[in-house]
């Protein structure tokens, strides 16, 4: 099974469809679903997926580009090329993050992501996935472990994302990409603790152990651990 890196990407709505073009495309790319350096799927595909024509589409790129996003080059070898980095943490990104939020939005991001992943691995580990399948959960995962600093937030989105788009649901994976979306600025200025990224190391095995296993009770419970951790982690930075 290929999966396309922005099934996340629901249709754009008609009325300002330039505006929101831009912002499903700057979510994905924020959200590192299309790495710094690839490529974005061709512009035919993008336009039926969000539902838009061409026109505004290419006019949506092109805005990006002048924005420092992406570099669109052509030829054969040409396309979108994603130029974004996440800038590295620095001290008071936190909690300038939170502050911009609000206490009581970042409760409710994080009871919505809690919510959706939770049942994104439930629904999982009840269906019946194919070898395909089960290569590809295996592979997000161990390209998670085998990340750089760098790599690694924009990995760990791909890796929880991946378990809600192979439910099948488009609706279910738009959901937890919004839910990821809401809280990456905190998860990008939370610093990266050997400590922390090893015991995320061993969640994150036993939520694909449970899902392989069928076990959804299971799957439940280990997201849910997962989460917890990183919701502690943010207190305990905050605090």
């Amino acid at each position: 099974m290929t999966m396309n890196p922005l099934t996340m990407l629901r249709p754009v709505r008609a009325g300002n469809a330039f505006e929101e073009t831009v912002e499903r495309l700057l979510q994905a790319i924020k959200l590192g679903v299309v790495g710094p350096g690839e490529k974005l799927p061709p512009e035919r595909e993008l336009a039926v997926q969000l539902g838009i024509s061409r026109v505004t589409l290419r006019e949506a790129i092109r805005a990006l580009q002048e924005a420092g996003y992406l570099d669109v080059r052509r030829g054969r070898y040409g396309g979108a090329f994603v130029t974004y980095v996440p800038p590295p943490p620095g001290q008071g990104d936190l909690r300038k993050a939170v502050a911009d939020m609000g206490l009581a939005d970042l409760s409710d991001a994080l009871t919505f992501r809690m919510a959706v992943e939770c049942g994104a691995a439930e629904v999982l580990a009840t269906s019946e996935l194919t070898d395909e399948q089960q290569a590809l959960l295996r592979r997000r995962l161990s390209e998670l472990n085998e990340a750089g600093v760098e790599d690694y937030r924009r990995l760990d989105t791909a890796f929880h994302l991946s378990i809600a788009e192979l439910t099948g649901s488009p609706l279910l994976a738009t959901a937890c990409a919004d839910a990821r979306l809401r809280v990456s600025d905190l998860l990008n200025a939370i610093p990266m603790l050997h400590v922390n990224l090893e015991h995320a190391a061993v969640q994150h095995q036993a939520i694909v152990a449970a899902i392989l296993a069928g076990d959804p009770d299971a799957a439940r419970r280990a997201v849910a651990e997962h989460l917890e951790g990183t919701a502690a982690l943010l207190r305990a930075f905050l605090s």
